[in-house]
């Protein structure tokens, strides 16, 4: 019974750092001081900084420095019609000051320099001239230079459509990638248990998909955090470790590949390398996740099947 007491009570503090994680990356360029944040999390303001270091191993100030940062990159990158005081300003840095220092101490390189070195689409200009702060969209390798076989590609069918409202729960995952593909199933598996045993699995059968919070190219490994989610057909009440989401209706480009376990980062790379400058089409906020539409060990070339979702809007 003490092992089950102290599972649950473990629980409840990943679901409420979840809440708490979930917030700051929706609200980069709005308040995230202790008070809210402790609030978010229904502990004590004293008690929130030890309990929240303690489960991610950084101060909540240095936690959303870090994201503000990392997130400042995609913006520098994708969106050129920008200048660097309102990418700074947006995501709620004092000022470009502070923003440049920062940026500079983190990357080694002050951003200016980043976007000259590192942008593809530099004459790409959104209509608006603004960013969408959301959840973190980009799963690729965004630098050519860091790029590895450049010469293999793979290519996939890409269709543009609305999606409906879809349900989700989730758990999450802090770590490598390496790490993830390790524990993948066990995440998995815990996850259906807990839907099959509320009868939330529908008649389409299980869809699992992953949603990645940030860009690996920009985010040290140890720190990348996965959500491995399954569509559920109704709301439900969650608890503990085990959180929910929404993704709500929204244009996609939806990219259906068939690849080897090995080829995966490849189609993230034909998406925004290849398809993304052609279409006539740009990000948009929202997630981007891989949906996984087969079980490789029952395909006859052991081959995976998966959709990736990229919420778009036009130029």
């Amino acid at each position: 019974m003490t092992n089950l007491n102290n599972s649950l009570m473990y629980s409840e503090y990943v679901s409420r750092i979840n809440k708490v994680q979930d917030y700051i990356e929706v609200n980069l360029g709005g308040d995230l001081s202790v008070d809210i944040l402790a609030d978010i999390s229904g502990f004590s303001k004293f008690h929130f900084c030890r309990i929240f270091r303690g489960f991610i191993k950084e101060t909540p100030l240095s936690y959303i420095n870090r994201i503000r940062l990392e997130r400042s990159v995609d913006f520098l990158l994708n969106n050129p019609s920008m200048n660097i005081t309102e990418i700074a300003m947006q995501l709620g840095f004092s000022d470009s000051a502070v923003f440049a220092r920062s940026f500079k101490k983190y990357y080694g390189m002050s951003a200016s320099k980043v976007r000259e070195k590192y942008s593809k689409n530099c004459k790409v200009e959104s209509k608006d001239g603004k960013a969408n702060i959301t959840i973190p969209r980009y799963n690729r390798r965004a630098l050519d230079t860091l790029r590895k076989d450049n010469n293999i590609q793979v290519e996939g069918n890409v269709e543009v459509r609305m999606i409906k409202d879809m349900k989700a729960i989730y758990l999450r995952h802090i770590g490598s990638y390496e790490e993830l593909a390790e524990t993948f199933q066990e995440i998995l598996g815990k996850l259906v248990n807990w839907a099959m045993a509320r009868n939330l699995i529908g008649c389409n059968g299980i869809i699992p998909f992953a949603i990645y919070h940030d860009n690996p190219n920009f985010t040290e490994k140890e720190n990348l955090k996965t959500s491995i989610c399954l569509l559920v057909y109704q709301d439900v009440e969650v608890n503990g470790e085990i959180g929910k989401l929404d993704i709500p209706a929204s244009k996609y480009a939806v990219g259906h590949f068939e690849i080897n376990r090995s080829e995966c980062t490849r189609t993230w790379d034909y998406i925004y390398g290849e398809w993304l400058p052609k279409s006539g089409f740009q990000p948009d906020k929202g997630y981007v996740f891989e949906m996984y539409m087969n079980d490789p060990n029952t395909h006859p070339e052991k081959k995976c099947i998966i959709d990736i979702y990229l919420p778009i809007k036009p130029l």
